[in-house]
């Protein structure tokens, strides 16, 4: 596993230390969006955290908050990690308010996401790394 991933894991740990804590890891490719999230979850459960995985092929916002979000709640996992993989839909302007922490997968030139707490380039997805960008100068749609 990447350093990135235990890295993120340690940011977001710092974050939100406790309670139900809800985390997307979302991009262009919702295949990529899973396997970046697998990694995700591997560090936080070393971190010993407790994590339940889900991904959306289609980011259908209606189906991931009564058939995901919602049983998740209710549940008793009271010290849980919800991480869901999946496409850019799950950031919709109606979706994005649902996580605590965002993390943005991209790979070579795609546009990062301006949401994003860390934006992680998985073109060597044996190698991932962290991208950091200063988008204090552009509108809340860049990158959308």
């Amino acid at each position: 596993m990447s350093n990135v991933w235990s890295d993120i894991s340690t940011e977001f740990l710092h974050l939100y230390p406790r309670g139900r804590r809800l985390v997307v890891v979302a991009g262009a490719d919702a295949g990529r969006s899973r396997r970046a999230a697998d990694d995700f979850a591997t560090a936080l459960t070393s971190a010993g955290q407790q994590v339940v995985r889900e991904h959306s092929d289609d980011g259908d916002e209606q189906a991931l908050r009564t058939d995901v979000i919602a049983p998740f709640r209710a549940s008793s996992a009271s010290g849980a990690v919800l991480l869901v993989s999946g496409p850019a839909e799950l950031l919709s302007t109606t979706a994005r308010g649902l996580w605590n922490f965002i993390v943005w997968q991209l790979a070579d030139d795609e546009t990062p996401h301006s949401i994003a707490a860390a934006i992680v380039d998985v073109s060597d997805p044996a190698s991932p790394t962290r991208r950091f960008a200063d988008y204090c100068a552009l509108p809340s749609s860049f990158g959308a």
